[in-house]
């Protein structure tokens, strides 16, 4: 059975574990909680002491404050965005369990929460599946499904919390009930069939129906092969992943609201109820999380700070200007003119990007939501293509796609700055225009100004052309590799950076 307790000495909260008289799995469960307790992970609550004397065994683990995602689905489904990124975080943990030698073996919707620091916590690593008895039979498993890789097993059970998330349903085996009582009802099935969730909800977004499907049920779609292991099944998912554009929402609720776990006598409380929340976005993959609270003397402190660097940068500034107005040398790079352009090269920023998939078949659409990533000013969040097999022109089904910056008016180029993947290389050209229509027609209007073969990291493109427009083109012709993926192709730009004037100051 599950206690709240406290550590007098430390003044903290702890989840304490004991066994009934004569409960027949004692030595299973202490081995895994002793297993569990190496592995040094925030996103799993910490085994603080193991004692296995014959009178009275337990355990004692840190106590999980926030709300599971059983207690997020009791108002009905999340929207996709926050189910993604809830699922894709716990996948990241779960593949570094994995990779430390770990495996959960029982993932359920009660065991996965949401913090109030904002990230996620997955409680019973190990220790779940030694309660209920040998064999790899997870919430949604028959015994003995998966039985040989725990690897296809948690992946499967990830799937699994990902499609509760997006529908309230809880994908069991096809013409069973298909869940744990007092979790989720059963999904809906068709022809003996589960049904996928975009069958069940129509505002699943078409990508991450096809990661879940390809996880869940282990077949191909047209994003990729079937997915077997963790690390899979998270890249995946990032790849197809919605933009989060607003925090997660905790109703708030007593620290003592339990869910049923099913251990122990008449259904042991959840040894993790849900508490009040902050909301918060998690960090990575183009998710930020907000400040947090500072008292009044830390807010004092920053203002006087911010005061400093203002007054240092506006000294800076001036004797900078001062400096440029007395110099007769041309700027490094640069050829000097003697028209009032030479001062006129100033940073330019978008007002918007979208992806410009002219020979595409959904409607010039690759990755679109992701694409004002590109143009955030943070290198930790991307736009990325699609990813291809077998060719690194694009799967030999078209010769190319591009991401396309509204600069809101006419602009000419100096420079362009590009932060690409890591791998080498994509072939990229920098064109300029005036109509965003993603068509044929509109692509042969650009003007190409700048390209390369070997663009990764940072590449810089300097640009002499004349031309002008309001639209500025990164189209891609090839692809780099996928990292991690053999035969696989796909292109990222973290950051893009423009330099240039407006055609009316340079003349």
């Amino acid at each position: 059975m599950y206690w709240k307790a406290t550590d007098e000495t430390l003044a903290r909260s702890v989840t304490v574990l004991t066994f009934a008289t004569g409960f027949p799995r004692v030595a299973e469960v202490i081995t895994a909680a002793r297993v569990a307790s190496r592995l040094n992970d925030p996103r799993f609550p910490q085994v603080f002491d193991v004692e296995e004397a014959d009178d009275l065994p337990y355990v004692v683990m840190e106590w999980v404050v926030g709300e599971s995602l059983l207690d997020m689905l009791s108002e009905g489904p999340l929207d996709p965005p926050r189910a993604v990124a809830l699922v894709l975080e716990a996948a990241q943990a779960v593949t570094a369990a994995h990779a430390a030698g770990l495996a959960h073996l029982r993932l359920d919707p009660a065991c996965l929460h949401w913090t109030p620091g904002g990230g996620v916590k997955i409680a019973g690593l190990g220790i779940d599946v030694a309660l209920t008895g040998p064999g790899l039979t997870g919430p949604g498993l028959t015994e003995g499904e998966d039985a040989e890789d725990p690897s296809l097993a948690d992946t499967r059970d990830l799937a699994r919390l990902l499609y509760a998330a997006l529908t309230g349903y809880w994908p069991g085996q096809p013409g069973s009930a298909g869940s744990e009582p007092g979790l989720l009802p059963p999904a809906p099935e068709t022809d003996g069939n589960l049904c996928t969730p975009r069958q069940v909800s129509a505002g699943v977004p078409a990508g991450v129906d096809a990661v879940t499907c390809q996880a869940l049920f282990q077949r191909p779609s047209r994003y990729g092969p079937a997915l077997s292991t963790p690390a899979m099944f998270a890249d995946a998912l990032a790849s197809v992943a919605p933009p989060v554009p607003i925090p997660f929402a905790s109703s708030p609720a007593s620290p003592m609201t339990a869910s049923t776990r099913g251990y122990g006598p008449n259904g042991t409380t959840n040894p993790y109820p849900a508490a009040d929340t902050a909301p918060g976005f998690r960090d990575g993959s183009g998710y930020r999380r907000p400040p947090s609270k500072r008292s009044a003397v830390s807010r004092t402190i920053i203002g006087v700070v911010v005061v400093l660097v203002l007054v240092v940068a506006g000294v800076a500034g001036w004797t900078l200007t001062r400096g440029s107005r007395n110099s007769a040398s041309p700027a490094p790079g640069r050829t000097q003119s003697t028209s009032p352009a030479a001062t006129a090269v100033e940073l330019l920023k978008p007002v918007g990007a979208n992806s410009f998939d002219v020979y595409g078949n959904d409607g010039g659409n690759e990755d679109a939501a992701a694409a004002p990533y590109a143009i955030d000013g943070s290198t930790s969040t991307a736009w990325h293509t699609d990813y291809y097999f077998g060719s690194s022109t694009f799967g030999n089904l078209k010769p190319g796609t591009g991401l396309i910056l509204n600069m809101g008016k006419k602009v000419r180029l100096s420079q362009v700055k590009v932060q690409f993947g890591t791998s080498c290389c994509t072939h990229v050209e920098i064109e300029i225009g005036n109509d965003a229509t993603p068509d044929a027609a509109a692509l042969r209007t650009f003007t190409a100004l700048q390209s390369s073969d070997t663009a990764a990291g940072v590449t810089t493109f300097n640009v002499s052309s004349d031309a002008t427009g309001q639209y500025v083109l990164i189209w891609i012709t090839d692809l780099p590799p996928r990292a991690g993926y053999s035969g696989q192709y796909q292109a990222l730009i973290y950051n893009v950076i423009l330099q240039g004037s407006a055609p009316s100051q340079s003349g």
